[in-house]
């Protein structure tokens, strides 16, 4: 158990942003973290991202946010885990704590994707496979690996395409209540059911998006009502001919089994989640993997509404990476950001009485996971 505690929360609406940059983001979502936590003394900054460079010709964005906010000649750095960059920068900050280093840390994350094209973006994506691997060489790509888990969930449960549409339905309802999130428009099971297959079984809306938006969270060993219980990060197989089970993602289960550990609490403690929905498909996994549902039986758990806001299991109350958006180097920390509000009970789609949240936030097609619980204290 952590003696780290969530002092401060910002964070900017996901969308299509052309006339913002990435500084500007970045430094809003810090700002807003800051004055909420009233402004302290900061020892370091980690920063989450993963195509500043690739495609916004940006790097060094720990030093730009130190510099521009006045906090001085503190150590910063950015971290890069795929789309758990955001993750595992919440998690240096812990560790930063931790080893009696620092007292208060800035953690922020932050992507800038929708000024480039869709080719552009799904390049500078693709650097978080094994490129050297005759997989990668075969044209395999991230919509592909998860369409592939899709159709082998599909064989060995009785779950259908419908199962994933209700997933996306039911993030997209979520949606619609959160002001920040970047689709708000109301849709529907059939709308979803037949929407443009990107690679089957896998449609529109079982996608996450390209998004831009930043997040940020302030942390410190000073107490305050949220507590961080636990941080832990796993990495797994990077290619799929290495897995030894398609319908399980290792990196998920044993960073989430290490949180319960660290944490003295199991599955069932959990209130509300928020879960790396990068696909529908994903969502289903992960629930099984992290013990919510029995393994191959998540999607009866969908089917039941059991994860919606109202269920026994809220997943994704703020909508998710299907809906909210997928800022892939604010991802992590935005779902902090959701789970913060929902322990202060100021959330969009508030859970009542929620007192532990789980965070997990996932790298590559299984590379990199991070999970964090949190407490109301």
């Amino acid at each position: 158990m952590t003696d780290v505690y969530v002092h401060g929360i910002g964070m900017t609406q996901f969308g299509t942003f052309v006339d913002r940059t990435m500084k500007d983001l970045l430094l809003d979502a810090c700002v807003q973290a800051l004055e909420d936590a009233g402004n302290p003394r900061v020892d370091a900054v980690f920063i989450g991202n993963f195509m500043g460079g690739a495609i916004y010709n940006q790097e060094i964005l720990g030093a730009i946010v130190a510099n521009e906010l006045g906090l001085g000649f503190i150590p910063t750095a950015k971290v890069e885990g795929a789309c758990a960059s955001g993750g595992i920068a919440v998690r240096q900050g812990v560790l930063g704590i931790l080893s009696g280093e620092y007292d208060t840390v800035l953690v922020a994350g932050v992507e800038k994707m929708k000024h480039a094209s869709t080719a552009d973006v799904t390049q500078a994506i693709n650097a978080a496979m094994d490129n050297d691997s005759n997989e990668k060489h075969a044209g395999l790509t991230f919509p592909g690996f998860f369409g592939v888990l899709a159709n082998r969930y599909f064989y060995e449960t009785g779950a259908s395409k419908k199962h994933l549409a209700m997933v996306a339905l039911k993030n997209r309802e979520h949606a619609l209540n959160n002001p920040l999130a970047q689709f708000q428009k109301a849709t529907t099971l059939d709308e979803i059911m037949g929407a443009r297959i990107i690679t089957n079984p896998l449609g529109l809306f079982d996608c996450s998006p390209m998004t831009d938006g930043a997040a940020a969270v302030v942390i410190s060993r000073e107490k305050s009502s949220v507590h961080i219980r636990s941080s832990a990060q796993a990495s797994g197989p990077t290619q799929m001919q290495d897995a030894d089970d398609l319908l399980s993602i290792p990196a998920i289960g044993e960073s989430g089994r290490m949180a319960y550990e660290k944490a003295g609490v199991g599955p069932g403690d959990i209130d509300v989640v928020e879960i790396h929905d990068c696909f529908s498909m994903t969502e289903l996994l992960a629930i099984e993997e992290l013990g919510f549902f029995n393994k191959r039986e998540g999607w009866k758990a969908i089917e039941e509404g059991r994860t919606k806001a109202t269920g026994d299991k809220p997943v994704n109350t703020s909508g998710g990476l299907l809906s909210r958006g997928h800022p892939i180097g604010a991802t992590g920390v935005a779902q902090i950001y959701q789970l913060v509000r929902q322990l202060r009970g100021t959330a969009v789609n508030q859970v009542d009485g929620a007192r532990l949240a789980l965070a997990q936030n996932l790298g590559g097609t299984g590379s990199y996971s991070t999970v964090h619980i949190l407490e109301r204290v």
